[in-house]
């Protein structure tokens, strides 16, 4: 009897067991969604955090986890308003109940408005600034007081290419200051915590096919934005969940404070 070996082995799975936090994964059609599918695809244990989460959004996200993955995710849903730190820390304190660690921490929650910058009112000037750049802050902060006892721990925070080149895509000034705020905030924690292992970098995202351009950019907008960028297309969900898989693992093992671009080439520099 003829007998062969079959010489494939296995897709490495970069996260396997590790215990990763997402913020702003209620949406499946958003980059926080697209990140716990990835992720959860590579091992990945999940903590998914949203203003709108409950039980029937955790569930959405583990049913189609399992239905575009064939993984059934081991995944708990938390609802969190990141502008209130005692959230956040709840989040933190739920996470550490169910795993018992936590290795990464996954920013995306943001609110994007796109008002020319003497139309903009100090109600939404607060709300973009609490959401963006606050939110991010609290997140980081109490998930740090636990990488900071273990000695390890990854961040990756999502900005955007409107904090490099003063908005004038969807975004207005008080997106494009929160979002460069956010870039400086994971500079500081990659030059404070680097001595303990603990790697953070940041994201910028151009365009990106999401639900935060629904109401914000008509179709001739759209197209006129994609008509200069080199790859000739908008950004799509995967493309910066695929960012994030890499810093968040072990792939990126000697990065720490960089701004990683990811925007087809419509901003070069």
């Amino acid at each position: 009897m003829n007998t062969t070996t079959d010489t494939r082995t296995a897709a490495p799975r970069y996260l396997d067991g590790k215990v990763c936090i997402i913020v702003g994964a209620a949406s499946l059609r958003g980059i926080g969604y697209a990140t716990a599918e990835l992720f959860s695809r590579h091992g990945a244990k999940l903590v998914v955090v949203d203003l709108m989460m409950n039980d029937e959004v955790a569930d959405s996200i583990s049913a189609s986890i399992l239905k575009h993955t064939g993984v059934t995710p081991d995944l708990i849903g938390l609802r969190c308003d990141i502008q209130n730190l005692d959230d956040c820390q709840s989040v933190v304190h739920a996470a550490l109940a169910r795993f018992g660690t936590i290795d990464c921490l996954v920013n995306t929650a943001a609110v994007v408005k796109s008002d020319g910058l003497l139309s903009i009112s100090g109600r939404d000037l607060e709300l973009i600034l609490n959401v963006n750049l606050k939110g991010a802050f609290n997140m980081c902060q109490s998930v740090l007081r636990v990488f900071d006892g273990l000695g390890r721990g990854t961040i990756v925070n999502i900005a955007s290419v409107a904090a490099q080149r003063g908005g004038g895509l969807v975004g207005g000034a008080h997106y494009a200051a929160s979002k460069g705020g956010v870039i400086s905030l994971t500079r500081s924690i990659a030059r404070e915590f680097g001595p303990k292992s603990i790697r953070a970098n940041v994201i910028c995202p151009s365009m990106t096919e999401t639900g935060m351009l629904d109401g914000n950019l008509t179709a001739a907008q759209f197209a006129q934005i994609v008509e200069g960028i080199p790859l000739k297309r908008a950004g799509r969900a995967e493309d910066i969940a695929n960012a994030c898989l890499f810093l968040a693992s072990d792939m990126s093992a000697y990065i720490t404070g960089t701004t990683l671009d990811v925007n087809g080439g419509s901003h070069i520099h």
